[in-house]
């Protein structure tokens, strides 16, 4: 019963994107009114706590804004500067066939970035490079946010498969386990399932993109890149599975993205697997209007910069990002104190009795924001193109300010309802919905398990919440109906990232930096199916397993 009312926000939220095609920031403003009356009646949270975790949420909301803020200023910098025509340059000269386009930047170059920073960092900087090689705005976001899937287990320097590992790590000690070896194979199970996924989503994304976006809306334009999908995914998860067998999952995804993105961008150049038949999107005055940014987005200056010149600011950001993200990992002093120095509340409980610590010099955001002002001395821009890049910046981000503002809140909501009276219930909102979803699923707990990933990123925008809210209820859930406890946190971490091609927060991101806003409600319908589709795979890959009887790291209670 009580699981139905934590479900009713949520399924607001999904009737009105999705059936009425309402805009995020109509919608989620209400989501989180409704949210806050369930809170209040039924979870008996009381009004100041539900203020304060609105306002928490909202200040919260500010972090995701400044990646948002900082990706689209750099892409209308290097359009204001020249770079971006350079760049279109050189993806034509590769290849001009938009599928292989679609491959080599939405999945390469955006696993490559989720590697190294993650939180939705990819579509950010893999959408609007796809607009700038001639996608439409609504086909860029889609396979930004389809292809934002493989990589994210493994994202941020391996954050969402450490935390859930770190949030079981003494229900194994207890179970006997030794924990190294656990995470190992939880590390390894969960490539195994994304990897065998791979060629199906890259496949899916393609599909989508021929489809909805075509000359022809047919399937049948996926077809001739069959082989080229098998040779780029054959390479990435040959270094994806080896890091995860043998690393560790800190570098599975940054090092077989950036070697994966050499090798394809060689192939392509050489011509190996291209199909005989370029395929291209009809020409803009014949596209859908609603493939089309909502708000004005400037075409690129034309120039003759060189491509080295073109390419140091995303050479730059990728450089920190990997330094500061491994710097970290390795415990190095300097990465720790950049992760540790916050603004905001501190410790003092200001805001309504909760704190609120942005780390600022580890926000993506603000290396973007610090490479555009680079540019403007690399590529010698004059003001007034330098004014006009943050006044472009400044009309499109504004669109998304109000849904990740209450979208953000109604995630607080969600996770601490049950904070001011605990007595009332067992749980918050979101904790009671995966715990009745797995009460109703018995041994056929394996297809559930992923759908509960799916949740918590759908809610929360981030794998690495999705694990850290629900890591343990699968192993739990997982110990009571006699399954293998780290093929259930697998899917688990399976699920979360699955789940990044339609949460809220990273489709309203996504529409935001490539113009779209309004149109989150059409994303989300459109990668449903994708989302579904690898859920299916995962899932079939650890049912084969565990029919064969396969118990990686058996515990003794």
């Amino acid at each position: 019963m009580y699981a139905l009312f934590a479900f009713m926000p949520l399924i607001f939220t999904v009737v009105l994107m999705v059936v009425f095609n309402r805009p995020a920031r109509h919608t989620l403003p209400l989501t989180w009114l409704l949210s806050c009356i369930v809170a209040i009646v039924i979870w008996k949270m009381n009004v100041m706590d539900m203020a304060a975790y609105t306002l928490t949420g909202f200040l919260s909301a500010l972090e995701t804004l400044c990646i948002i803020f900082g990706a689209i200023l750099i892409m209308n910098t290097l359009k204001r500067s020249g770079a971006m025509s350079a760049i279109n340059r050189m993806f034509n000269d590769i290849t001009p066939d938009a599928r292989i386009k679609a491959i080599i930047i939405g999945f390469v170059f955006g696993a490559f970035i989720e590697g190294a920073a993650g939180f939705g960092t990819p579509a950010a900087l893999a959408a609007p490079l796809l607009i700038s090689v001639g996608f439409p705005p609504l086909a860029a976001a889609a396979v930004a946010l389809i292809y934002n899937s493989v990589p994210v287990c493994f994202g941020a320097v391996g954050t969402p498969t450490t935390t859930a590992f770190s949030t079981v790590r003494d229900a194994v000690i207890a179970g006997g386990a030794d924990p190294e070896a656990w995470k190992m194979s939880l590390t390894f199970w969960s490539a195994v399932s994304m990897a065998i996924g791979a060629f199906v989503i890259v496949f899916v994304g393609i599909c989508v993109l021929v489809k909805l976006f075509g000359k022809n809306r047919s399937f049948k334009d996926a077809l001739p890149v069959i082989p080229c999908i098998i040779f780029i995914v054959s390479v990435f998860d040959t270094l994806y599975l080896l890091i995860a067998r043998f690393i560790g999952p800190e570098l599975v995804s940054l090092v077989a993205a950036i070697v994966t993105l050499f090798v394809s961008l060689i192939a392509a150049k050489a011509g190996f697997l291209q199909p005989r038949k370029t395929w291209t999107f009809a020409d803009k005055s014949e596209w859908d209007p609603s493939w089309l940014s909502t708000t004005e987005v400037p075409d690129p200056k034309i120039s003759n910069m060189s491509l080295i010149r073109a390419w140091i600011p995303y050479l730059i950001i990728v450089t920190v990002l990997v330094i500061t993200r491994v710097g970290q990992n390795m415990g190095m002093s300097w990465a720790n104190f950049m992760k540790t120095f916050t603004i905001g509340s501190g410790t003092s409980g200001i805001i309504l009795g909760q704190d609120w610590n942005y780390a600022i010099l580890w926000s993506p955001g603000i290396v973007f924001i610090a490479v555009a002002l680079i540019t403007v001395a690399i590529h010698r821009m004059n003001g007034e193109a330098v004014r006009g890049a943050w006044a472009d910046t400044g009309r499109q981000v504004s669109g998304a300010a109000v849904s990740l503002l209450f979208g953000i809140a109604t995630v607080n909501i969600f996770r601490y309802t049950n904070v001011s009276a605990p007595e009332v219930m067992d749980g918050s909102m979101l904790y009671v919905m995966a715990r009745e979803m797995a009460g109703l699923s018995g041994r056929a707990y394996i297809a559930v398990a992923p759908l509960i990933g799916v949740l918590g990123a759908f809610m929360s925008g981030s794998n690495t919440v999705s694990n850290t809210l629900f890591s343990s209820l699968q192993f739990e859930t997982a110990t009571l109906v006699a399954l293998p406890q780290v093929f259930i946190v697998a899917l688990q971490n399976n699920g979360g990232a699955i789940g990044n091609m339609i949460c809220v927060n990273n489709v309203v991101s996504a529409c935001a930096t490539t113009g779209t806003a309004g149109n989150e409600g059409k994303l989300i319908r459109s990668n449903i199916i994708p989302c579904a589709i690898y859920c299916l795979v995962v899932v079939i890959v650890f049912g084969i397993a565990i029919l064969m009887g396969a118990d990686p790291v058996p515990l003794s209670g």
